[in-house]
């Protein structure tokens, strides 16, 4: 009998589902602690008196909301001692031509990298306000702040995202475009095709959480990063040869980037970011085989907004 009557919940709740991911994914920054998350609120929503509750969409988001924010504040210790740069989870997307920029843009490795500069509650209220469009009054109630002090905190985010993270329009196909030739130079060792497809400062970042070898401190300038990704070809890495890595063309966080395979496992992720002629000015780079497991597991995710 509990099965039946859990059942109106279950759809309700598997309606907004990819809603409640998106929202978690964006604050956290871990597809494993959005899972989690999202797995939480369930647990809440089918122990809750749903005949009180007039807006499913707008009930489900604040649990959500409120357990991810819960979350990154016991997670920002972790992070804050991690070995190297701490770098979000990167996640496969659909990679669909017609998903508005900015859901793509709002999910990418560079403004997640952004966003976890921001307090746990300026993050949670940027991500509802900018990213998903709820009113102050309503994130006021999810993050169980005053509506001031919301709205404080949005201006704050807001500024502070502005001025680290410019926006540039760098068209799907220009970035695809981008993302096969630097595979082809990395794969074929081919310094100069590298270093025109590299801003002067170009900055690589790399994850490897202390379980493989990665640089700990962030690679810059063009011929540095350029030199790094031409040895691919000739490097033996974590134990793979040249000729068993392969590389393919994947949608990482919303746009074109690479996944490296190498005796039957994923060896890391590369994502890119572009000024405004399309030039790469940062790559990040994931190896930690933590974070890689999303990707393994060879899920896309639907990152939409709506």
């Amino acid at each position: 009998m509990t099965g039946v009557t859990a059942h109106p919940g279950q759809q309700v709740f598997q309606e907004h589902r990819r809603l409640l991911f998106s929202v978690a994914y964006r604050v956290l920054g871990t597809a494993a602690d959005a899972e989690d998350t999202v797995q939480d609120a369930w647990i809440k929503w089918s122990a809750a008196d749903r005949t009180q509750v007039a807006d499913p969409r707008a009930y489900l988001t604040r649990i959500v909301s409120n357990l991810a924010l819960e979350r990154l504040r016991s997670a920002r210790h972790k992070r804050e001692t991690y070995v190297g740069p701490w770098l979000p989870e990167p996640i496969l997307t659909g990679g669909d031509a017609s998903e508005p920029v900015t859901d793509a843009e709002s999910v990418s490795m560079a403004m997640l990298v952004v966003l976890e500069t921001l307090s746990p509650l300026e993050r949670a209220v940027f991500v509802l306000k900018e990213v998903f469009d709820f009113s102050h009054a309503e994130i006021a109630e999810a993050v169980e702040r005053s509506e001031a002090a919301v709205r404080q905190a949005a201006h704050r985010a807001r500024e502070h995202v502005r001025a680290r993270r410019p926006r540039f329009a760098t068209g799907r196909a220009r970035q695809r475009e981008a993302t096969e030739r630097f595979l082809s130079a990395a794969t074929g060792g081919d310094v100069n095709a590298l270093m025109e497809l590299l801003s002067p400062d170009v900055t690589l970042w790399t994850d490897g959480g202390g379980k493989v070898r990665q640089a700990l401190r962030p690679v810059v300038g063009a011929a540095t990063v350029a030199a790094w990704f031409a040895a691919i070809g000739t490097v033996t890495y974590q134990g793979v040869e040249p000729a068993e890595m392969h590389a393919e063309l994947l949608d990482i966080n919303g746009a074109p980037g690479m996944v490296f395979r190498g005796q039957g496992r994923v060896i890391a992720t590369v994502a890119f970011d572009f000024d405004a002629d399309g030039r790469i000015t940062a790559i990040h780079n994931v190896a930690n085989p933590d974070k890689l497991q999303a990707v393994a597991r060879g899920t896309a995710y639907d990152i939409g907004t709506r």
